[in-house]
């Protein structure tokens, strides 16, 4: 463990942590290592979505109902 880490108390489902302690054997990884990438991930996608959404924000917005009638009226549904 690096000296550049923290300590975190944090609750996990039973059920989620069994399957942690499973996937941590199976992979030689510990659960900490584990969990730190899944972190990592989800904030990666995060970070992925707001860039998407900078991307797009100057883009024409519909309303759902308009968006829907015109589905209607082009005989799409």
């Amino acid at each position: 463990m690096s000296t550049l880490t923290k300590r975190a108390t944090i609750y996990l489902d039973p059920i989620l942590h069994k399957a942690l302690r499973l996937q941590s054997a199976e992979t030689s990884r510990s659960v900490s290592e584990l969990i730190n990438n899944a972190v990592r991930d989800e904030l990666a996608e995060d970070a992925s979505d707001l860039l998407t959404f900078d991307a797009r924000q100057h883009e024409p917005t519909i309303e759902f109902e308009t968006f829907v009638k015109g589905l209607k009226r082009d005989g799409t549904i």
